[in-house]
Order: C-alpha cells, then sequence, then structure tokens
C-alpha cells in the first residue's frame, strides 16, 4: 500500500458513516471502523464474506430481505447507478437498527469492478428483532404453509431475472398444481386438504436449497425457481419435487392418503419477463394434466 492509499483508507476510518465495499461476486473487501461501531460487526467477521453469508440481513420498509429479492448494491453492480434507500439491519447485539445508505460503483478503466455502500444510523430508535422477524413473515409468507407468498416468489424470481441478464445465471422455474385437488378436499374435508398442504410445505422446506424458493401462489399451486448450473438440471429438479409429493403421507382414520402434482418446468431464456417464464412452466404443467397427471413437462418436451 502506497502513502496515498493509506491516506484515503485513514480518511475513511475516521468518518462517522460506515463505509464498505463489495466485488462483483459480492464479498466484502473493505469494512471501516464505523461500520464496525454502528452495526457491532468487525473487519475481521466481515471481510471475505459474502453479502448473502453475513448477519446483517437488511430489510426494507415493505419487509423485503433485500439479500435475497432486491438488493440495491447487486442492482448497482449491474447498471452502473446510484442509489438511496432507508432499510433495516441486525446489529449484532440482535436487534434492528434503521439506516440510510448512499450506494455507488466503483469504476476502473471504465469498467465496474464493485459497489460502495455509505451508510449512516437513521435514528436513535432501535426495534426488537423478533417483532420485525415475524411482521416480515406475516408480509411475505402465507399464512396456512408458512411458504413464501406470491408477492415473496415475485420479488425473488425479479431477481433471479437480474441475475440472468447481467451475470448469465441460469435459473429454472417450476409450476406444480395438485392433481385433483378439489375431489380431494370433497372427499375428506377441507380440513383434511389444509393439512395435506401443510405436510407437502413441511417436505418442501426441508428439501429446499439455501438460494432456491418454492412457495405458494394461491390454492393448489406452487412456485419453485432454482439456480441451476445446465438446462439440463431443470427437469430433474422438478422430478425431485414431484416424488416428494408423492411420497408424502396424510394419516387419515387406519391408514395414509396420497396426492400427487403436475409440473411444468422451463429454463430462463434472454428477453424473459416474470410473466412470461411463469406462463410457459404453467402451460408445460397443463400438458402434464392432459398426459395423464403426476408427471414433469420440460422445455426439452415441448420441441
Amino acid at each position: 500500500m502506497n502513502t496515498q492509499e493509506a491516506l484515503y483508507l485513514n480518511i475513511i476510518d475516521n468518518l462517522k458513516d460506515g463505509v464498505y465495499f463489495i466485488d462483483l461476486e459480492r464479498r466484502i473487501r473493505f469494512w471501516s471502523k464505523a461500520a464496525e461501531r454502528i452495526t457491532g460487526y468487525t473487519q475481521a467477521e466481515m471481510l471475505g464474506t459474502s453479502c448473502q453469508q453475513t448477519f446483517l440481513n437488511h430489510i426494507d420498509e415493505e419487509g423485503r430481505p433485500l439479500c435475497i429479492v432486491g438488493c440495491p448494491l447487486f442492482d448497482t453492480l449491474g447498471d452502473g447507478q446510484p442509489r438511496q434507500a432507508r432499510v433495516f439491519v441486525r446489529h449484532k447485539e440482535g436487534y434492528r437498527l434503521p439506516i440510510h445508505v448512499n450506494i455507488f460503483p466503483m469504476v476502473v478503466d471504465g469498467k465496474i469492478t464493485g459497489a460502495v455502500e455509505v451508510f449512516t444510523a437513521d435514528s436513535d430508535t432501535v426495534y426488537e428483532d423478533r417483532l420485525v422477524e415475524k411482521l416480515t413473515g406475516i408480509a411475505m409468507h402465507d399464512t396456512l404453509t408458512d411458504l413464501p407468498n406470491r408477492r415473496y416468489l415475485e420479488s425473488f424470481l425479479d431477481y433471479k431475472l437480474s441475475e440472468f441478464a447481467r451475470f448469465d445465471r441460469l435459473c429454472a422455474v417450476l409450476f406444480a398444481d395438485i392433481d385433483d385437488f378439489r375431489v380431494f378436499n370433497n372427499t375428506y374435508g377441507h380440513d383434511v386438504g389444509d393439512l395435506v398442504l401443510k405436510n407437502i410445505a413441511a417436505s418442501l422446506k426441508s428439501n429446499t436449497r439455501k438460494n432456491d424458493l418454492v412457495g405458494r401462489l394461491g390454492g393448489e399451486e406452487l412456485l419453485g425457481i432454482y439456480s441451476i448450473a445446465d438446462p439440463a438440471s431443470a427437469p430433474i429438479v422438478a422430478e425431485k419435487l414431484r416424488r416428494l409429493v408423492e411420497s408424502t403421507e396424510i394419516l387419515h382414520g387406519d391408514g395414509a392418503l396420497h396426492v400427487s402434482v403436475s409440473v411444468g418446468v422451463t429454463v430462463v431464456r434472454p428477453g424473459d419477463t416474470l410473466n412470461a417464464i411463469v406462463k410457459r412452466a404453467d402451460d408445460y404443467m397443463y400438458r402434464s394434466k392432459q398426459n395423464g397427471k403426476n408427471r414433469v413437462t420440460a422445455d426439452e418436451d415441448m420441441g
């Protein structure tokens, strides 16, 4: 480090505002002294970690978990535009702290190499974390199954489409519908139908990776959004979900009840919008229904 660089770092470390820098992989490469003071997390704890791995867990004023569905730092990495926002960050001691953030890109030789966030405590008021987490959960999760709801799913999918557009990171979208669920409800009652949904949700939650999301669109419809390495992985993921549902048991009387799902799955394409990719997966799901139900239809089956 030369003298000028040391001077700049010394100036930054003496600011009252917190400052940190992330690279293109969203790994934290600089964490100032004020950032330590405001959040309680030291440089040793933060340097080298990705935004998603930290316990800061930023949420916006609508309760959206920004590291998952709408990170302004990620957006600035993609389009080079500065941003401002008011968010809530989790302090190391466990409470929520409102902060105001200013974000701008770092550009070297005309190319974006990372992004900087400068943040200031926005109020002396702090919020009990469990209450905030509860309210966030209510806003973003289905009340019956505790799966992510439509709002959460659409925010997450928007984020994944941005990842693909900017960094070519593939994702698959899966649309599943429980077969003959109305008949099932009419035969066994809505209480048993609700139990089916809860049991399926429990199976899905315990078998979903951290960077993926499976939720309830409404009724008996489920939507899954998965990060994949290649298109061939999409039907494999969908088949796994189909088998999970098929193997889920609902105890009833002296026996056990089972249901199945028809599934459509598609891989993101250039120019895809949220509506376009969901409709394509939905159309594939209907093709599964037409071809006998309890099966998967994928891009390759629609040739």
